[in-house]
């Protein structure tokens, strides 16, 4: 694994001396975690905000409702 450098705030410091206590097995483990989570909420972030994107243009298009709804019909 890569190792990294970076400075947190004495609290971060202080909930990761705490680690076990919370279920991880040390404090990369903590961060590994943050990381992958963080990771996944911008990927729904973006996502949630194609979808809106797209509603709005579909909500604008009569032509493509009309599409879609020949299409669910048949």
């Amino acid at each position: 694994m890569v190792q990294a450098t970076f400075s947190l705030e004495e609290s971060h410091i202080e909930f990761l001396k705490e680690c076990k206590k919370y279920g991880f097995k040390d404090k990369s483990e903590v961060i590994r975690t943050a990381l992958d989570r963080l990771l996944k909420e911008i990927g729904n972030e973006r996502l949630r905000a194609s979808a809106e994107l797209y509603a709005e243009i579909y909500a604008k298009d009569e032509e493509l409702q009309d599409f879609t709804d020949s299409a669910v019909s048949e």
